[in-house]
């Protein structure tokens, strides 16, 4: 089957570049990522647009525009509009166009694009209109009871919306009828329980969509990880492991918080370091 995959940028973010890159020093991590006066750095959210015969399926929606403009500078989220379904529509695959929205886990930067824009005194509802919602079952649990140290990092809101679509499918293994042949699923527990990332078979060879358990070019280098992240150890491991795995396979990766790589290879170097080369 032929399938056409397009990075769809939407909001961006500017977050704490020592958050961003954990125990790592600011003098290695600036070098990649140069910060602003506040020490913040600058952060894409982007999705990626599967289209095939028939359907269209987006794995993930970025952070979106449902904060309300105090929440929106605290982090630090750049524009003020839904820049996501501005550019789908520019792509030709309006938000009421897409058949399957496919989000790795609920954490807002990842899912908060399911939601209209904020406006004063309405509260949250979901678009997407048509799509069925694809949330691995431990990921959607943890959004519904988070931990103290990650509640801050969901929209309270959302689960409850997505049951009510009528439309939310959970996914327990590596693969789902709902997404058919041509789609697998890789799961991580170190940045949050049982993210998913989906693995789509396309011209040129398969693309893994890493979300945050390597979200940009910099954190292919094993060792380095995110404040966020519950169990970074554990991160190191996850990716080690998927990086080898790419790499034997001659897979790709699209990146999610990238501002300047969608999508890369995977490159290993006589040390066994691996790398990013954009694609």
């Amino acid at each position: 089957m032929r399938r056409t995959l397009t990075p769809i940028l939407g909001n961006t973010q500017k977050l704490d570049g020592g958050s961003m890159y954990g125990n790592c020093p600011k003098a290695v991590w600036s070098k990649w990522s140069p910060p602003d006066a506040l020490d913040r750095i600058d952060l894409a959210c982007r999705a990626l647009l599967v289209r095939e015969p028939g359907r269209a399926v987006l794995l993930e929606t970025g952070i979106g525009a449902f904060f309300e403009p105090k929440k929106r500078e605290r982090y630090g989220v750049v524009e003020e509009g839904h820049v996501l379904l501005d550019r789908l529509a520019q792509a030709g695959t309006p938000h009421d166009a897409v058949d399957v929205v496919v989000l790795s886990h609920l954490h807002f930067d990842h899912a908060g694009g399911l939601l209209a824009p904020w406006a004063p005194g309405v509260p949250p509802r979901l678009l997407f209109p048509k799509a069925t919602f694809v949330v691995g079952r431990r990921a959607f649990e943890r959004a519904r009871a988070p931990h103290p140290r990650d509640r801050a990092s969901f929209v309270p809101e959302l689960p409850a919306l997505l049951e009510a679509s009528g439309r939310l499918v959970l996914v327990d293994g590596p693969e789902h009828p709902v997404l058919g042949p041509g789609y697998r699923f890789h799961t991580s527990d170190g940045h949050t329980p049982g993210l998913l990332m989906t693995e789509v078979d396309a011209d040129g060879g398969p693309v893994v969509f890493v979300s945050d358990l390597i979200p940009g070019a910099p954190w292919v280098h094993v060792p380095i990880t995110m404040g966020y992240d519950r169990f970074p150890e554990l991160v190191v491991e996850e990716k080690a492991r998927l990086l080898a795995d790419v790499f034997a396979r001659g897979a790709r990766l699209c990146f999610t918080h990238d501002p300047h790589v969608a999508i890369a290879s995977v490159t290993r170097d006589a040390d066994g370091r691996y790398a990013a080369r954009a694609a």
